[in-house]
């Protein structure tokens, strides 16, 4: 080892001081980790304390034992994810559920990054502000409002859109009863109502670039749309690949209340996805290990996408999560 590196190598340190450390560091940033508290001990009763139930996923849970009988039944191995796998509904409510997901996707995530190259492009302050405002109000819409006026606009009787298409000479349609339909309003309200918000991460990236750039690019003769397409985007490209990652993962992951709020018994057919299914099989039948095991199958799969699109990520781009 040669002299320099010997300078560059740490002293190592003993108990006591990595002790007198630990204590200086906790000192020094106590309250930061107070703030922090909250978000931890949220997590950990409403995320991983539960984690301890997904042994009913194999077993035969006794609902009169209450929670000691999540460690008292007996044991069935695979029975409850065969049951699913080989019901009628498995195939139905998988390709409901990443239907709804892809599309949402496909046509929902490229919208914020869109709106947010338009919106740094203005220049007049004021007008941007407003707009940004306005895009972001929906999002603080509650979802139980959301389905509220999407039943008041789309009804076949009284609705706004119904009757201008009587008046363009149409015939009424009930859209929240068409199976057809349901999967349209769901991506279309979902981006609605998200895309200004989820715009917010990638105007910051933006208006992180430096300014140089700019001028440099624009001293090259670049247009507006060169100075997009070759600068902006592969600027904020860790952050869309980023996002997308997560996405990918919350795949088989359909927000339940949107769902529930929207669906009725004409639109299962295209509506009913697995966290509906979950519910209704915990809560309405009280098939608690049944539910938890399919639940369980949809948590694995997501995480599995995780990791393979961040592998994918990581391998194709250099950028990557972990």
């Amino acid at each position: 080892m040669s002299v320099q590196t010997k300078a560059l190598k740490k002293p190592k340190l003993s108990k006591e001081e990595k002790r007198r450390l630990f204590r200086k560091n906790i000192s020094r940033d106590k309250y930061l980790i107070l703030m922090f508290l909250p978000v931890l001990i949220y997590y950990l009763i409403f995320s991983y304390l539960p984690m301890t139930g997904l042994v009913m996923a194999f077993q035969e849970f006794i609902p009169g034992k209450g929670l000691a009988g999540i460690y008292t039944g007996s044991w069935v191995g695979l029975k409850w994810f065969k049951q699913f796998f080989s019901s009628v509904f498995a195939w139905k409510l998988v390709r409901n559920t990443f239907l709804l997901s892809f599309y949402s996707l496909i046509f929902g995530f490229p919208i914020p990054i869109l709106f947010a190259v338009c919106i740094t492009q203005i220049k007049n302050k004021a007008i941007q502000r407003s707009a940004q405002v306005i895009t972001y109000l929906p999002y603080f819409i509650s979802t139980v409002v959301v389905v509220g006026m999407m039943t008041n606009f789309l009804s076949p009787s009284t609705g706004i859109v119904n009757q201008i298409i009587e008046m363009c000479g149409g015939k009424p349609i009930n859209f929240m009863s068409d199976p057809s339909w349901f999967r349209r309003l769901y991506v279309i309200s979902g981006s609605w109502q998200s895309f200004g918000f989820n715009s917010i991460i990638f105007v910051a990236s933006i208006m992180a670039i430096s300014p140089d750039l700019y001028e440099a690019m624009r001293i090259d003769g670049a247009s507006k749309r060169q100075q997009v397409w070759h600068l902006e985007l592969p600027m904020i490209k860790p952050t869309i690949l980023l996002l997308l990652i997560m996405s990918l993962g919350n795949i088989l992951s359909v927000g339940f209340e949107k769902v529930y709020l929207m669906y009725n018994t004409a639109v299962y057919e295209t509506a009913d996805v697995i966290s509906t299914y979950v519910y209704r099989q915990g809560i309405d039948n009280k098939n608690y290990s049944y539910a938890t095991a399919v639940g369980l199958f949809n948590s694995v799969v997501g995480f599995s996408l995780v990791c393979l699109s961040n592998g994918f990520s990581r391998k194709f781009s250099g950028s990557s999560i972990w």
